[in-house]
C-alpha cells in the first residue's frame, strides 16, 4: 500500500485536471493536490454505475457522488446503459482520465478482468460496488448488503404470510431470480431456497411450472418486460385450473413486471386474489403499490449508507489508512476473496414502511401519497 500511496501522491502532486462530469451534471475542474498532512485532496474519482434505467442506481449514483464530494473529491460519473462493452470502454476512459480510484458496480461481472488490469497497471484502487467483480485480482475492495439474507428475509415473508409454520398449505409458488451475469443472484436465491426448499421438498409449497433450479429462473438484467413475458408463459402453461399463493422475486423492478402479469390474467379480485409477492430495493413504485394492496413485500437497503462505506473505502485507501470491513471469507470472485463490508437489509411491507422508510428520512410522505 505504501508503493501505490506513493505514487499516487506523485502523481495527484503533479496533475492538474480539467473534467467535465457526465451522466450527473456535476462538473470537475482544477487539480489534486496533497495537503501537509499527507491527504489527498481534489483528486478525482471515478464511478461506474450500470444504468440510469433503475431508480435505485440513479440514486446510487447521487449519494456516491454526494458522500465523495463531502469529503473534498471531485467526481466523474458514468452509466453504462445494461450494455458490458460501453462499461468497459467508459472504465477505460477514466484511467485514461487519471482518476485516482474507481468505484464500479459491474453490468456483466465477467467482463472487466482485461480493463481493471489497465487500472491496476495505473495504480488505481478498485472498489466493486454492491455486485461483485468476478475472475480479477485487482478488485480491491467490496461494498454491499448481506445478500443472503436478502433472500431469506423474502423467503421467510413468503413463509409467515402463508402460514407455513403453522402446517398450512399446500400452496403453489413461483420462483425468480435476477440476472444471470450479477453474482449477488445466487446468493439472493440460495439465501431464499435455504428456507423455501424443505416446504418445497415436503411438498407444502408446490412448484406448479416445474422451474426450481437457478439456470431455469433468471431475469436477464433484471427486466421487468422479461419478467411479465416468463409469468405470462407460466400462467398460461401450469395454472389454467390451479391459482398462484406466493411468488419469489428478488427485486422490484421485476416484481412490478410479475404483477403486470397476474392482473392481465384476472389477479387482484376477491374471487382471485393477488398472491403474496416479494421485492427489493423499496424503489418508489414499488413501496406506493405495496401501500395499495398489491405488491406485498420489498427489501429495502439504505443506499446512502452504502454510498458511505464505499466513499470510506476510496478515503481509507488514498491516505493510506485502515479501511473497515466486516467480511473477509465469504466473497470470493474467483481469484481471490475479496474483503468486503455488508449492511444489513431489512423487510418493508404495509404494517411498517411509515416507520422504516419515512420516519428513516428515505421518502416523505408526499412521496408515497
Amino acid at each position: 500500500m505504501r508503493t501505490r500511496r506513493a505514487a499516487l501522491a506523485s502523481i495527484a502532486t503533479a496533475a492538474s485536471l480539467g473534467l467535465t462530469l457526465s451522466a450527473c451534471g456535476q462538473s470537475s475542474e482544477g487539480g489534486s493536490e496533497t495537503d501537509s498532512s499527507g491527504s489527498t485532496k481534489g483528486a478525482t474519482i471515478g464511478i461506474a454505475m450500470p444504468t440510469k434505467s433503475s431508480e435505485r442506481w440513479i440514486s446510487d449514483g447521487k449519494n456516491v457522488v454526494a458522500d465523495l464530494e463531502a469529503k473534498g473529491y471531485k467526481t466523474k460519473l458514468v452509466y453504462g446503459e445494461d450494455k458490458p462493452d460501453q462499461q468497459v470502454s467508459q472504465i477505460e476512459n477514466l484511467i485514461a482520465q487519471d482518476v485516482k480510484a474507481l468505484i464500479v458496480a459491474a453490468i456483466d461481472n465477467k467482463s472487466l478482468d482485461n480493463v481493471l488490469q489497465q487500472a491496476k497497471d495505473a495504480n488505481i484502487p478498485v472498489i466493486s460496488y454492491d455486485r461483485l467483480i468476478l475472475n480479477s485480482p485487482n478488485v480491491d475492495y467490496y461494498a454491499s448488503f448481506d445478500n443472503s439474507k436478502v433472500g431469506e428475509l423474502q423467503a421467510n415473508y413468503i413463509v409467515d404470510k402463508l402460514g407455513l409454520k403453522d402446517g398450512k398449505g399446500p400452496f403453489n409458488i413461483e420462483l425468480f431470480a435476477g440476472s444471470n451475469d450479477d453474482n449477488n443472484t445466487k446468493y439472493f436465491f440460495n439465501g431464499a431456497m435455504s428456507v423455501l426448499k424443505p416446504y418445497i421438498d415436503d411438498k407444502k409449497l408446490v412448484v406448479q411450472s416445474g422451474q426450481t433450479d437457478l439456470t431455469k429462473v433468471t431475469t436477464l438484467r433484471w427486466d421487468g418486460a422479461t419478467a411479465q413475458r416468463r409469468m405470462d408463459d407460466i400462467l398460461t402453461a401450469s395454472y389454467k385450473t390451479e391459482k398462484v399463493d406466493a411468488v419469489l422475486s428478488p427485486y422490484d423492478g421485476i416484481s412490478i413486471g410479475i404483477l403486470s402479469a397476474l392482473q392481465s390474467d384476472g389477479y387482484g379480485s376477491k374471487s382471485k386474489p393477488l398472491p403474496v409477492l416479494t421485492g427489493q430495493d423499496a424503489e418508489l413504485a414499488s413501496v406506493k403499490s405495496i401501500i395499495a394492496g398489491e405488491q406485498t413485500q420489498t427489501v429495502y437497503k439504505d443506499l446512502r449508507e452504502l454510498a458511505k462505506v464505499a466513499s470510506n473505502m476510496v478515503d481509507a485507501v488514498l491516505n493510506d489508512k485502515k479501511v473497515e470491513t466486516n467480511d473477509t471469507k465469504t466473497y470470493d470472485n474467483g481469484s481471490k476473496v475479496v474483503p468486503a463490508y455488508l449492511l444489513e437489509p431489512v423487510s418493508v411491507d404495509k404494517t411498517n414502511y411509515e416507520k422504516v422508510l419515512v420516519d428513516g428520512g428515505y421518502y416523505t410522505a408526499d412521496q408515497l401519497k
